[in-house]
């Protein structure tokens, strides 16, 4: 009786995370001034979890957001090329990411000092983040990934979501920094291993199912493709590293691994990551979020909000004083601002072993929502405003000099 009980109530939950899903990308169609869909996916979540009218539970889709997050990162993973990093992009990247470590480690110091915050260590990673994969679609909607952009954000937000992933498995794991390097070398091997597989040759019996069946039920390359990311999630978890580092992986290995119709496979991935499981992690997050606690210091999410904007995002400004122009700058201001994911893990972990005060953990989500709401839609609205001409131009000055094309730097272009 009790299962069934449980059964339902999970049932109940993941139906009303479902009509949010639904509606999201209906409203942010019809509503104006438009707003990405996550952020209705977010204020959706927010509006049926337990902190306003308790429609659904987090603990009866923990499951499926998870998978979710595991999504996100997996397409950003295979979207991005790592010879992205052997090129300017990715050294300005890595740069920029250095500087915001710098920036901030010397601001959280002052705001410790103050007693403002008390986990230092999440608080300073969580200022140098950037959500690449909640920054995709966005993207991919605006066709924001060709010219010179393309590659400097595909890059920056990459550089923004690995290296804090790895400084969080070596510094906030639990089984300590020198396990976590050990653990964190098993994975690159794994991952280096599971990227020899297509030079393997395979038995023309192999290689005749896994064509033929690929379009058909038995779906052969997605369920391959599925298992790695689930095998990857799994050995990321047993080491004591973030999920999400082994989600990464695999979406890194995929773009090398995946055998058959790879267009094909991208689609289906998409379907299945957008269509259903990366929407439940973002209605999850919202489901998440403290809004109480929020109100009660509202202070505090202002000053984060502001800080993701100047700790990550204003070093562009610099950085990419000659490789784009101001426009340009401004918008990779923002983008790079914009970070929500790792964010709300940063807050577990703070939570979790009690360092992390939770006026900050809700503010420090809070303000990695209103990022996204607040850091693409301007810098969408900025893109749009700037004269074809200029577009034109840029993509003419690129495609003579062969850099940042999406033969080069992975990046597909949207039409």
């Amino acid at each position: 009786m009790g299962v069934h009980v449980n059964l339902t109530r999970a049932l109940d939950s993941l139906a009303a995370v479902a009509v949010v899903a639904a509606l999201a990308p209906i409203l942010a169609a019809l509503i104006r001034p438009r707003f990405p869909q996550v952020v209705y996916l977010i204020f959706g979540g927010i509006l049926i979890g337990p902190h306003a009218l308790g429609i659904a539970r987090t603990v009866d889709i923990a499951l499926f957001a998870n998978i979710g997050l595991g999504f996100l990162f997996l397409l950003a993973g295979y979207e991005l090329d790592p010879k992205l990093f052997g090129q300017r992009a990715g050294r300005l990247a890595i740069v920029g990411w250095v500087v915001a470590l710098a920036l901030s480690t010397a601001v959280v110091g002052v705001l410790a000092a103050t007693g403002f915050v008390h986990a230092f260590v999440p608080v300073a990673l969580a200022l140098t983040t950037t959500a690449l994969g909640t920054l995709l679609p966005i993207l991919h909607d605006n066709n924001m990934l060709g010219g010179r952009l393309g590659p400097n954000i595909m890059a920056a937000g990459a550089v923004g979501e690995l290296f804090p992933i790895i400084a969080i498995s070596l510094f906030l794991g639990s089984r300590g920094s020198f396990v976590a390097l050990g653990s964190l070398v098993i994975m690159g091997a794994l991952a280096f291993l599971l990227t020899l597989v297509p030079r393997i040759r395979r038995g023309p019996a192999i290689h005749r199912v896994i064509r033929e069946g690929e379009h058909a039920t038995s779906q052969t390359t997605l369920r391959w493709s599925i298992v790695l990311l689930i095998l990857l999630l799994a050995t990321a978890s047993s080491f004591g590293l973030d999920v999400v580092l082994g989600a990464f992986i695999a979406g890194m290995v995929l773009r090398r691994w995946a055998p058959g119709d790879v267009h094909a496979l991208e689609g289906k991935l998409d379907a299945i990551g957008y269509g259903f499981f990366i929407p439940l992690f973002f209605v999850a997050s919202g489901m998440t979020l403290d809004v109480p606690e929020i109100l009660r210091a509202p202070a505090r999410l202002l000053v984060f909000l502001v800080l993701l904007l100047l700790v990550r995002g204003l070093p562009s400004m610099v950085i990419y004083r000659r490789a784009l122009d101001r426009r340009q700058r401004v918008e990779m201001t923002l983008l790079t601002a914009t970070s929500l994911p790792l964010l709300v893990a940063l807050a577990e972990i703070g939570l979790a072993n009690g360092t992390m005060l939770p006026a900050n953990a809700a503010a420090l989500v809070g303000a990695g929502a209103l990022s996204v709401l607040l850091y693409p839609t301007t810098a969408v609205f900025l893109h749009k405003r700037r004269p074809d001409a200029m577009a034109t131009a840029d993509s003419a000055a690129l495609s003579r000099s062969g850099a940042g094309s999406s033969a080069t730097s992975g990046v597909p272009e949207t039409s």
